[in-house]
């Protein structure tokens, strides 16, 4: 895992394009080129709340991405951010999400953040298993929020607190803890 870099552009948009084009996961209806996306990517290099991290295979390609964003554009939102992780199709199954998520996670462990949301377009048992095994919970669901291919979706909100668990090993008994509450 390492922080992301200009030259990962083209790596970047390649694996998000697939889930655009063949998913429901994001409401992006069309494929992105590198040049739609220039701003993103250089808003997340600067360091800060918004970080993009990557994986890396050994001498090869980008396996997957992951990123904080911006969650509203409100100054009063700012120490909330919103997460979001990509694997290329043929790396999913393999722990880089978690990997990824768990580096992200360390890279913003400073910053003056409160909150890290997450929404997960239904159904998806794996990203909703990766965000709970991070100690996000769910806070609700909007329903009937996007359409894509010719049917509306439902998107479940997680939440968690930024100082939360960081490697996804302590998220289990953060679950419980919040269940018991």
């Amino acid at each position: 895992m390492r922080p992301g870099r200009r030259g990962d552009l083209a790596a970047i948009i390649a694996i998000y394009n697939p889930y655009v084009l063949e998913t429901p996961v994001t409401f992006e209806t069309d494929a992105l080129r590198p040049e739609d996306r220039g701003e993103w990517l250089d808003a997340h290099l600067a360091g800060g709340r918004h970080r993009i991290v990557v994986a890396e295979a050994p001498g090869g390609p980008l396996l997957g991405w992951a990123a904080t964003s911006e969650f509203m554009p409100r100054a009063g939102y700012a120490t909330t951010v919103q997460s979001s992780v990509y694997c290329r199709p043929d790396a999913v199954g393999r722990g880089i999400g978690t990997r990824l998520y768990a580096s992200l996670f360390r890279s913003i462990a400073a910053e003056d953040l409160e909150r890290i949301v997450a929404g997960v377009a239904l159904p998806n048992p794996a990203s909703v298993a990766l965000h709970e095994r991070f100690g996000f919970r769910r806070v609700g669901v909007f329903t009937r929020i996007g359409r894509k291919f010719g049917r509306f979706i439902d998107v479940a909100w997680y939440e968690r607190p930024a100082r939360g668990p960081a490697d996804g090993s302590e998220a289990h008994s953060i679950a419980e803890t919040s269940a018991r509450m």
